[in-house]
């Protein structure tokens, strides 16, 4: 028993310490001032007398008692720089009075607990958010039940909506289901998913509930980016421009699938990047005609083309960077030709990157130089054809997501967005054989300021001859041989 008091004890003194007191984390992070900012602008916008809610990501399970690496919901992070789950924060568009004092947000968090963090890791705490985020109304989630708030005063309550998710009876008190369900009953919201009997009389459907009107309002918030997200991002995809440079380097025939995407990872961790944006896609040869192949499995590459569509996320911020390269080192004649077309494409596209233009744009001019180039090399009989080797779009957002919330109008200041053409002719197409298997795609990410784009990836090759002249540099990897391990 003495024992037993003395490890608690331990937990409870380590648990004081806190992860906002830890001296061996990054410090490039947003700043709390950010997201206050942020916080400023989103109630600038939101109508009078509302109040938007704004939830934490689950939790999601992997496998039995593995769950999958947490990432928070952008907007939450955005608007917060929490990066725990179980929390909700309610933004009020006018300060609200109280008899315990004046506020404008409400922010919920999970309870700091000894036992969790010794198995899960350090959680802020109320304190530790009050310190390390700013936000000084802040409290445990188990208060949340208690939150007495008449919600039926504002004109206007938005959220986005949750369907109920089946958890087991191991969950923790106020977990993020436990929120959803408190709030939904706070505010009298019923969806067809949950189980809340119509005739209910203790739940009394609302009408100012807006579930729509929050989509719309974080585009425009995050669509365009502020100094101090351009810098995360920036770095972002620098790291993944590097990671495309040691392939080049690194890159031989016998090459599998795996051991591109392995490259690649490895120079995002060296680099200080945490994660991954999205599943890596490496495709050799006709899997470069999947245009999200994920499985990278194939064993050798030989003279395939290899499509590689990367992201290093950065602090929270994602790149998308894609190229395509021989597996040789030497494009072949039917390679080059496609490849050509598509950077071809893509130039003529970077430049429609202007402030005022329309973001289609670039993809407009993209389309109709790749199907008057397929016309000329047979693949297509007319430039009115339609098919499928150009299925895509060209231009989206990115930031705290790889396809970032925003509205498609026109190109403003500080827009960072994607350009990416590509051709893909899966074997069995409608033309010459001699072209089946073969998919090129070059995607860029383009910043868009007063004196035009800016190529923000532009340090991996592009072309075709800078391509093949990377290609033919010593690699650092050249020299690293592991022991076979197979029986």
């Amino acid at each position: 028993m003495f024992l037993k008091r003395i490890i608690v004890a331990a937990l409870l003194l380590s648990s004081t310490i806190g992860f906002s007191q830890r001296k061996d984390l990054p410090t490039d992070f947003l700043s709390k001032e950010f997201h206050k900012e942020r916080r400023e602008a989103l109630r600038a916008k939101m109508p009078k007398n509302s109040v938007a809610v704004f939830f934490a990501n689950a939790v999601r399970n992997r496998a039995n008692d593995v769950d999958y690496v947490y990432h928070q919901d952008p907007n939450f992070y955005y608007l917060t720089g929490y990066r725990e789950p179980n929390a909700v924060i309610l933004i009020f568009s006018e300060e609200q009075k109280s008899d315990k004092g004046n506020y404008s947000e409400l922010f919920y968090v999970q309870k700091r607990n000894a036992m969790a963090e010794m198995w899960n890791g350090y959680r802020l705490g109320v304190k530790g958010v009050q310190k390390t985020l700013g936000i000084q109304n802040a409290f445990n989630g188990e208060d949340f039940v208690n939150l007495s708030i008449d919600f039926s005063k504002f004109d206007k309550i938005i959220f986005t909506d949750f369907k109920n998710d089946v958890r087991d009876n191991k969950r923790d008190r106020a977990d993020l289901y436990d929120l959803i369900a408190q709030f939904k009953q706070k505010v009298g919201y019923k969806s067809s998913s949950d189980k809340i009997p119509a005739s209910d009389k203790n739940i009394k459907v609302a009408t100012n509930i807006d579930t729509k009107a929050i989509r719309g309002i974080m585009a425009t918030l995050r669509e365009v980016k502020t100094k101090e997200e351009l810098k995360l991002l920036k770095k972002a995809v620098r790291i993944s421009a590097m990671g495309q440079i040691e392939v080049m380097k690194a890159m031989h025939p016998n090459m599998s699938e795996t051991e591109v995407q392995g490259v690649h990872e490895f120079v995002y961790k060296k680099y200080g990047a945490e994660y991954e944006g999205y599943p890596s896609i490496v495709g050799g040869g006709n899997n470069g005609c999947i245009l999200h192949y994920t499985e990278n499995s194939k064993t050798k590459l030989d003279k395939d083309l290899v499509l590689m569509d990367l992201g290093a996320e950065y602090r929270g911020y994602t790149a998308d960077v894609t190229r395509t390269i021989p597996a040789n080192g030497k494009f072949s004649k039917e390679q080059r030709a496609i490849y050509d077309l598509v950077y071809k494409a893509q130039e003529a596209g970077i430049k429609e990157y202007i402030i005022g233009g329309r973001i289609s744009k670039p993809g407009q001019t993209a389309r109709k130089i790749i199907n008057e180039g397929l016309v000329k090399l047979g693949i297509i009989k007319s430039v009115n054809e339609r098919h499928l080797y150009f299925p895509h779009g060209t231009s989206h957002h990115i930031g705290l997501d790889v396809h970032d919330p925003g509205n498609y109008t026109i190109f403003k200041e500080n827009m960072v967005l994607s350009m990416e053409p590509g051709i893909y002719i899966p074997e069995g197409s409608k033309c010459d054989k001699k072209w089946w298997g073969i998919a090129v795609r070059i995607e860029d990410d383009i910043l868009v300021t007063k004196n035009g784009p800016v190529n923000l990836s532009a340090d991996a090759p592009r072309t075709a001859d800078a391509i093949e002249k990377m290609m033919a540099k010593k690699s650092v990897l050249d020299d690293l041989v592991l022991p076979n391990i197979d029986d």
